[in-house]
């Protein structure tokens, strides 16, 4: 199969195309033709090396976690699926080998779900890390109808997935983002704030009595979450592993067909939507990369089969 993939850990310059195996089928497993790979930021920090710390990879190394397509082939004894079945799947695996940024891509049965009809492959690939990220994280957070939230990068790809999720069970969302996407955030139903000096006394503006929870979705808010947060309030965050310290919950989105499942309802209800801002073909994946670096997409990058 075709594959972009890198022989070692690097820039964007170490990607490149290779003819690699026809990934096999094992019990429990399904083969997946890829129409669609999301871009997540994690995929170039785990080719840069940063996880290495804690993931085993085998070179070459293919990326993408995030994949939507086609039952091509199943295991044994996995009666969830059959050929033909169009599916999604958040697809991290405990080593880095054989990612989404394939034409082919196995993956445990458990991780796997049947793809919306109302969603493209396009935006089928966009919603699992983000959606499931916020759906974890929103979990954690335990919000219900009535409570406040305050949401750091509420214009990121889980930031957009939160604020519908979490308005959706009946919660007053806050968020920040730069002004350009306050329109984006109020049109979530989010009430907009700007991030950097004065969110403290904007937040305490608007939620005198402080916030029930705060989901920081960037980093480096830790003194702000804490300062707009009520004493019984909870916090949490993907991004600043610090918040344990300080009583919050550092995320890590799993693998799990059956929460993929949670978020496909609410898109089918209506309730909430993918923003995919620009697709390349597969092997396009090094400027799909550099596009991601910005840190300014304002949705999701995804990539398209192979072309050549």
């Amino acid at each position: 199969m075709k594959a972009m993939a890198y022989r070692s850990y690097g820039g964007v310059e170490k990607l490149e195309q290779l003819e690699l195996p026809l990934p096999k089928v094992g019990p429990g497993t399904v083969r997946i033709k890829v129409k669609a790979a999301a871009v997540n930021p994690v995929d170039w920090k785990v080719m840069a090396g940063y996880l290495d710390p804690i993931l085993d990879t085998t070179f070459p190394a293919v990326p993408g976690w995030d994949v939507a397509g086609v039952v091509d082939a199943v295991g044994f004894d996995t009666p969830e699926f059959a050929v033909g079945d169009e599916v999604h799947a958040y697809g991290r695996r405990d080593t880095v080998g054989i990612g989404s940024f394939a034409e082919y891509m196995t993956l445990p049965v458990g991780a796997v779900a049947h793809k919306p009809q109302a969603l493209t492959f396009e935006e089928a690939a966009a919603l699992p890390l983000t959606g499931g990220t916020a759906l974890r994280t929103l979990d954690a957070l335990d919000l219900s109808d009535g409570h406040t939230l305050l949401i750091h990068n509420g214009a990121g790809g889980v930031g957009q997935a939160a604020i519908q999720i979490a308005t959706a069970r009946g919660v007053r969302v806050l968020a920040t983002a730069s002004a350009k996407n306050h329109e984006l955030l109020a049109s979530l139903g989010a009430e907009p704030l700007t991030y950097g000096d004065g969110l403290v006394e904007a937040v305490r503006a608007l939620a005198p009595e402080g916030v029930d929870a705060v989901a920081d979705f960037y980093g480096g808010a830790l003194e702000q979450t804490l300062a707009v947060l009520k004493d019984s309030g909870r916090h949490a965050s993907i991004a600043d592993a610090g918040a344990v310290e300080h009583g919050g919950r550092y995320i890590w989105v799993r693998p799990d067909g059956k929460e993929l499942e949670r978020l496909d309802a609410l898109v089918e209800d209506g309730k909430l939507t993918v923003h995919v801002v620009s697709t390349r073909p597969m092997q396009e994946a090094a400027a799909a990369f550099e596009e991601s670096m910005t840190g300014h997409a304002g949705g999701k990058i995804v990539l398209t089969s192979f072309t050549d």
